[in-house]
């Protein structure tokens, strides 16, 4: 699958072009194409081993392709080393010098360059600025948060003004309250400094809360391009369907038997409701009766599921305060506006039933 730049007067920032990559008999990359547009904050998103992580390497040009091309505005890198490719990587790690005040590593790449004392001091200087991090110039990596340390790899890394920023799931080592801050702090900066980021996360709610755009991975291919809300709202596999968020996916056969139509379905469970009377049924909705197997509290919404007569399950996600009449084995019934059905383009094959990310009913 290809996306395409959206801007036909400029070259790409990035271009991939048939890209392929093989460890012995491992095929890491499968033929890729795709195109990133110049400041965009474009996420690659995908499980362990899916080709993501393999492909910002390319990008960097720490591996070489099997096949294929990686042009950077329009020139061919494919070749190049990677102090020769107009691109920036922050690691998981953040790779700080732990002997270096914060801003000697930050000043330590333009020292490579030859770039004069004052001048790199000033660079640095402001670059601490940018990231929030003025007067934090003389302490030691030590002596800082995690957080803080993550955007010392930042402003290390942005100093040198590259075209483009690669960051190789920078927020992986973070706790939960810090990484969700962090996000809104990468998306901050990189509004700021306008650099083309490419950001590998396996993390759904990092993709789709930071993205321009989303490439969804899995087996080293490219399943889905598109923004956070049509990656989310119209998946165009059942992997997709699955991976971002949960989803109910409905086989042909179930999908024939429950709504009259052909082809694979999936729905979001937020777009379910769980009615225990029949006169809350509204006109138009797809409605199928069962018995709640188990209720999940999830702290402002609970997950319900509904196991129906043939043993499929379906799931849904209500706020916690709608539950007060909802009891694990009470029959009720699950309804849903037609539309909230999305048909699957490209059923894949080798989804993973029952995922920690993917609830879907059963093949009847």
């Amino acid at each position: 699958m290809t996306a395409t730049s959206t801007s036909a007067s400029s070259a790409p920032a990035i271009q991939l072009v048939r890209l392929r990559k093989t460890f012995g008999d491992v095929v890491a990359v499968d033929t890729v194409d795709l195109e990133i547009v110049e400041g965009e904050f474009f996420s690659l998103l995908g499980p362990s081993g899916s080709g993501k992580t393999t492909v910002l390497r390319l990008i960097a040009g720490f591996e070489m392709p099997t096949a294929g091309a990686v042009l950077l505005q329009g020139q061919d890198v494919t070749r190049l080393a990677p102090y020769d490719r107009d691109v920036n990587t922050v690691f998981q790690d953040y790779a700080l010098f732990p002997h270096m005040t914060v801003q000697q590593n930050v000043e330590y790449g333009l020292k490579v360059k030859g770039v004069a004392r004052v001048e790199r001091r000033r660079r640095a200087g402001e670059m601490l600025e940018s990231v929030r991090l003025g007067g934090y110039g003389n302490r030691q990596p030590s002596q800082l948060s995690g957080g803080q340390r993550q955007r010392v790899a930042l402003a290390r890394a942005l100093v040198n003004r590259p075209k483009v920023l690669l960051l190789d799931e920078p927020l992986g080592a973070l706790d939960l309250k810090l990484r969700e801050e962090m996000q809104l702090e990468l998306k901050s900066i990189q509004h700021e400094v306008g650099i083309t980021f490419v950001f590998v996360t396996h993390d759904q709610g990092e993709a789709l809360s930071m993205s321009s755009r989303v490439a969804v991975f899995n087996q080293g291919r490219i399943e889905q391009v598109g923004t956070p809300r049509d990656i989310y709202e119209r998946p165009s596999s059942a992997f997709v369907a699955g991976f971002v968020g949960t989803s109910n996916f409905l086989p042909p056969a179930l999908a024939h038997r429950l709504l009259g139509v052909d082809g694979a379905r999936t729905i979001r469970p937020e777009r379910i409701r769980v009615l225990t009377l029949a006169a809350d049924i509204a006109v138009g909705d797809v409605v199928v009766d069962g018995t709640v197997s188990d209720v999940q509290y999830l702290g402002a919404e609970c997950r319900v599921r509904m196991r129906l007569d043939d043993g499929t399950t379906l799931v849904c996600s209500v706020p916690s305060d709608g539950l007060a009449r909802v009891a694990i084995g009470q029959n009720v019934h699950m309804a849903w506006p037609r539309d909230a059905a999305v048909a699957i383009v490209q059923p894949t094959q080798h989804i993973e039933i029952e995922s920690e990310t993917n609830t879907t009913g059963e093949t009847p």
